[in-house]
C-alpha cells in the first residue's frame, strides 16, 4: 500500500477522485470522459494533474493500449471502497429509516438493568431495523465521573437518577420502577416474612462492594440506614446477577431487584421474599445528551427502549401489594416529563442516589450503621 505524507483535504480537489476511479476502471482516457460527463481533452488534463500528485504514470501506454502501472493497481483497490464512502456520506440525511439504517447505538447500562431489557429490547430492534447495530457497555460499580462528556460518545445511559446526572445538558425519561426484595436458600431457616433483625443476623453477598468500604451512595443505603447493627459481607460479587449463586445451600441472604430476582423465582433451591423495611423504590431512568433530543434515530431508539421497559415487567412477588411503583409507566403516560423529554426530577429521590446516607462514614467491609438519633454530620446536615 501506498504510504504518502498526509495532505490537509481542503487542499485537495476531490473531483479528481471521481475521473480517477473511471480511469483505472477503463484504463482509457476517452471512455473515463465518457462515463463522467467531461471531454476528452478535460479527462487528459485530470490525468496529467493525477500523474504530478502521485509522481507516477498511473496508466502506461503498451501496443495493446493502456495498462495499470504499479501504483495503479494499488489505487484502483483502494478506490473502490473511497467512492461507495463518501457516495453514502453525501447522501445520508436527517431522515431516519429502521428497515434501512445500519446505525450502531450505544448505551451503558448496569449489569441488572442489562438482565431486565436486554432481552425485550433486542428483538425489538431485530425485528424493526435489523441492519442497525446495538453495542452494550456493562457499568463497573459507578457511573462516568462526567456523565455529559461521556455522553457525547454514547447514544444513552440508563440509570437511576443522581446528582452528576441533574446537569445542564442531558435529558433523561424515566424508564420503569421497580422494589426491593430478599433471596435466601430454600433451606435457609427464617421464615416467610423477613425482619430487620434478619438483615442483621444473616451474611450478605453484595454486589460492587469495594474492597475496605462501601459506598455511601449505594442503591441500598436508604435500607442500610435502618439498620441497628452491621451485617457482615460474606461474598463480595461484581455483578448483580451473580448474587443468587452465592446464596444457594448456605444461610446468606441477598437483597436484589425484582425484576431481576424474578429469574430465579422458579428454582427449587432458592426463595424470593419481600425485604423488610420499606426501602424507596428502585428508578430507573433513560439518558441522553440534549443534541440528541430533535435527531429521528435517537428518537426511534428512545422509543424502543421504553418499550422494551413497558414490556417487561414481573408479576407482583408473593405478598407483595399493588401500587408500590415498581410497576411501568401505562402507555402515553410520562412521568414527570418537560416538554421534549427533560425530567422534573423530586428533589428527595434524586438526592437518595446523589447524596447517600452516610456520606462520612469510613467503611472496613462492613455495611453503615445507622447513627444516633439526632446525630449532625460535619458539613450540618442531618443523614
Amino acid at each position: 500500500m501506498v504510504k504518502r505524507s498526509g495532505t490537509p483535504l481542503a487542499n485537495l480537489d476531490l473531483n479528481l477522485v471521481v475521473i480517477l476511479r473511471e480511469l483505472l476502471r477503463e484504463r482509457n482516457v476517452t471512455r473515463a470522459a465518457k462515463r463522467v460527463g467531461i471531454t476528452q481533452p478535460a479527462a487528459s488534463a485530470a490525468l496529467g494533474r493525477l500523474r504530478r500528485y502521485f509522481g507516477d504514470e498511473l496508466l502506461e501506454r503498451t501496443r495493446g493500449g493502456f495498462v495499470l502501472s504499479p501504483l495503479g493497481v494499488q489505487l484502483a483497490a483502494q478506490i473502490e471502497p473511497v467512492c461507495a464512502g463518501l457516495e453514502r456520506l453525501f447522501s445520508t440525511d436527517a431522515s431516519f429509516h429502521p428497515a434501512d439504517s445500519d446505525r450502531e447505538f450505544t448505551v451503558l447500562v448496569p449489569d441488572y438493568v442489562l438482565a431486565a431489557l436486554g432481552e425485550p429490547l433486542s428483538r425489538a430492534m431485530n425485528e424493526t431495523a435489523p441492519h442497525a447495530r446495538l453495542s452494550v457497555k456493562v457499568m463497573k460499580e459507578r457511573l462516568p465521573d462526567d456523565p455529559l462528556e461521556a455522553l457525547r460518545g454514547l447514544d444513552a445511559i440508563i440509570s437511576a437518577p443522581t446528582a452528576r446526572l441533574r446537569t445542564p445538558g442531558i435529558h433523561g425519561l424515566e424508564l420503569f420502577r421497580d422494589r426491593w426484595v430478599c433471596v435466601v436458600a430454600a433451606e435457609n431457616p427464617v421464615g416467610e416474612r423477613l425482619e430487620l433483625a434478619d438483615l442483621e443476623r444473616l451474611p450478605w453477598v453484595v454486589p460492587h462492594h469495594p474492597d475496605g468500604g462501601y459506598p455511601a451512595s449505594s442503591p441500598l443505603a436508604p435500607l442500610l440506614a435502618r439498620l441497628t447493627s452491621r451485617p457482615r459481607v460474606a461474598v463480595r460479587v461484581e455483578s448483580y446477577q451473580a448474587t443468587p449463586y452465592f446464596v444457594t445451600g448456605t444461610d446468606r441472604l441477598a437483597v436484589m431487584q425484582q425484576r431481576l430476582a424474578a429469574r430465579f423465582a422458579d428454582r427449587p433451591d432458592l426463595r424470593v421474599l419481600d425485604c423488610p423495611g420499606d426501602p424507596p423504590p428502585i428508578v430507573e431512568t433513560l439518558w441522553w445528551h440534549a443534541r440528541n433530543d430533535e435527531d429521528e434515530g435517537h428518537r426511534w431508539f428512545r422509543a424502543r427502549v421504553a418499550d422494551a421497559a413497558r414490556g417487561n415487567a414481573p408479576a407482583p412477588a408473593p405478598g407483595s401489594h399493588a401500587g408500590r411503583g415498581d410497576q411501568p409507566l401505562p402507555d402515553g403516560h410520562e412521568r414527570g416529563l418537560r416538554p421534549r423529554g427533560q425530567l422534573q426530577l423530586r428533589q428527595d429521590v434524586a438526592d437518595v442516589g446523589a447524596r447517600g446516607a452516610f456520606p462520612d462514614e469510613q467503611l472496613r467491609g462492613d455495611l453503615p450503621v445507622r447513627q444516633p438519633a439526632g446525630h449532625q454530620r460535619q458539613d450540618g446536615a442531618l443523614p
